[in-house]
């Protein structure tokens, strides 16, 4: 400012900074300003952080804002997605060029800690799920109906099996003819080959096809039942492949390589055990899944002990249930997951119901069933806790939201992806004293809203509010991408408006370790493990401590990697 400008303010009394009263106002706001930083959520994940990880976390921004700056992205959002006509979901394009940026290449060597919330049939890229189908013997595809017409080939539902391999005839009519017979059994050779349109290529793309759907599009040209609809198709085809040993093994085996590639160190999958597990060569299927958790059991510990495998310390399943269930078919779900828990108690470690649509129940109308659930449990002398999928945006009306309620009121241990809990204040308040982990999903939340103006972003309200969070890969559809990493959700949740940089994602990772089901526990086992975090004497105080000598090392590796490059 210049003197004259000096002059003209002190000749019409306008205050200076240095005056008392200013610089007590100045001091009033600095303090307040601090008292909100102190109420972030990694405040004190910050004041722990190492001389090494806290260059390493301002090199990690400077990259951050540089790379999206380059991508054309504006406080996250794309500059050809800034209209609401568009989701924030990557398009393929961006989505290569994404993963030639420095960013990405960090985030991807990131130790991730655990994935809590992952579908099963949802964590395989589609042309894998394909190859296995084809080059196992036995496989064969049936329909409740022919699928004869365009409607069938979009909409016909159809599953697999495994089955030995029988003398045919030569002209028995295939799926694809009116005069098929429902439900008979056609070799996948021979469907193929004979699908009208293409022979064997043209079921390959037909298939894919019906196994992937442009999600965002759906969504927003055809409204949510479509969604659901398709995600349920795809959901029961590959839930019947893997209900064959040695597709489920190799699936298997694929899961715990990526996860392992992808720097996860532990998962918690869900699985809808709606098909009968039949064993390799046998026709016969199983009276239960005590060998389907026999399968699970040994294959992580055949890729545990292979030096690839050596950072996944462990998976479980949380077994799931469709709400689309009566009740007595229900109970039947429930008491198989009893027995596998008794049979295999280190497999299940918790208990959920799934489904959406015109078809599912509310969790009020399943309370219940519930409360004999844990009857039983408590009658079988297991503990088989709630971890439900409850909040998420993907079909209209109030269930959704009174969901929530029931969830906390049943003492669920976690809930994801909670799309919809921001708006619920007490809710917010009631998930913080209770100790519940939100599990979100940024990419899923991309699908189901328009990047408007006016968009709310859940996870940085969550976040705001100290609700406990940790990230999740929900992709609601099977991916040609891979698109089922968490490497994409941590990018997808650094390109929010929220401030969100490595810092907040060390302590998200953090919470993924905190809330994980490693072993089963007491409620109070429980909640004084959560309380008690790195300074506790238990598994998870141990596998908190082995992560952050990982993300020290990890820390490392950025400021040695960058400082030649002058970013640091």
């Amino acid at each position: 400012m210049s003197s004259s400008d000096i002059d003209w303010e002190l000749e019409e009394g306008i205050p200076q900074v240095d005056d008392p009263f200013i610089q007590q106002y100045l001091k009033g706001r600095t303090s307040l300003v601090l008292e909100e930083q102190k109420q972030r959520y990694d405040t004190n994940l910050r004041k722990a952080l190492s001389p090494v990880a806290t260059k390493a976390c301002k090199i990690v921004s400077k990259i951050r804002a540089r790379d999206l700056r380059n991508l054309g992205l504006n406080e996250g959002i794309p500059r050809q997605l800034n209209s609401t006509s568009q989701t924030s979901r990557m398009s393929h394009p961006n989505r290569d060029e994404v993963q030639k940026t420095e960013l990405w290449r960090i985030l991807q060597k990131m130790p991730k800690g655990s994935l809590l919330h992952a579908h099963m049939e949802t964590m395989f890229t589609i042309d894998f799920v394909i190859e296995e189908a084809f080059k196992t013997p036995g496989i064969h595809i049936y329909a409740p109906r022919p699928l004869t017409t365009q409607r069938d080939y979009e909409e016909g539902t159809f599953y697999f099996r495994y089955s030995p391999p029988v003398q045919s005839l030569e002209r028995e009519p295939t799926l694809w003819e009116p005069s098929y017979e429902p439900s008979s059994l056609i070799s996948l050779q021979k469907a193929a080959a004979s699908f009208p349109n293409g022979g064997e290529a043209g079921f390959r793309d037909w298939l894919k096809k019906r196994c992937i759907f442009a999600s965002e599009h759906l969504y927003h040209e055809h409204g949510s039942d479509d969604m659901l609809n398709a995600y349920r198709t795809l959901s029961s085809v590959v839930n019947s492949l893997l209900s064959y040993e040695p597709i489920f093994r190799s699936c298997l085996r694929w899961i715990f390589s990526q996860l392992a590639a992808d720097g996860i160190s532990y998962v918690e999958l869900r699985h809808s055990f709606t098909f009968p597990y039949r064993r390799e060569g046998s026709s016969a299927p199983e009276e239960d899944y005590s060998a389907w958790c026999h399968a699970f059991q040994e294959e992580l510990e055949l890729f545990r002990s292979t030096e690839e495998g050596r950072s996944l310390c462990g998976a479980r399943v949380i077994w799931t249930t469709s709400r689309a269930l009566s009740n007595r078919e229900m109970s039947g779900s429930m008491i198989n997951c009893i027995l596998a828990k008794q049979d295999f108690p280190e497999v299940v470690c918790g208990f959920d119901v799934i489904g959406q649509g015109d078809d599912a129940r509310s969790l009020v109308d399943l309370v219940p069933i519930l409360f004999w659930f844990r009857k039983q449990c408590a009658e079988e002398g297991v503990d088989i806790p709630f971890l439900f999928h409850v909040g998420d945006n993907l079909c209209d009306g109030k269930q959704i939201e009174n969901d929530l309620f029931d969830a906390i009121l049943l003492g669920t241990r976690r809930l994801g992806p909670g799309e919809s809990l921001y708006k619920h204040p007490l809710l917010l308040e009631l998930v913080k004293e209770k100790k519940i982990l939100v599990e979100c999903c940024p990419i899923v939340k991309g699908i189901t809203n328009r990047t408007d103006s006016t968009q709310v972003d859940p996870l940085s309200v969550l976040l705001s509010r100290g609700v406990p969070v940790s990230l999740s890969s929900y992709p609601p559809d099977l991916s040609e991408h891979g698109l089922n990493s968490l490497t994409f959700e941590f990018w997808q949740a650094l390109q929010g408006p929220n401030n969100l940089e490595l810092p907040g994602l060390a302590m998200m990772v953090e919470n993924s370790i905190r809330w994980s089901c490693y072993e089963d526990q007491s409620t109070v086992e429980w909640l004084s493990d959560i309380r008690e975090g790195i300074l506790g004497e238990g598994m998870k105080a141990a596998r908190l401590r082995d992560w952050y000598a990982c993300f020290e090392k990890f820390c490392e590796w950025i400021t040695l990697e960058f400082a030649e490059a002058g970013i640091s």
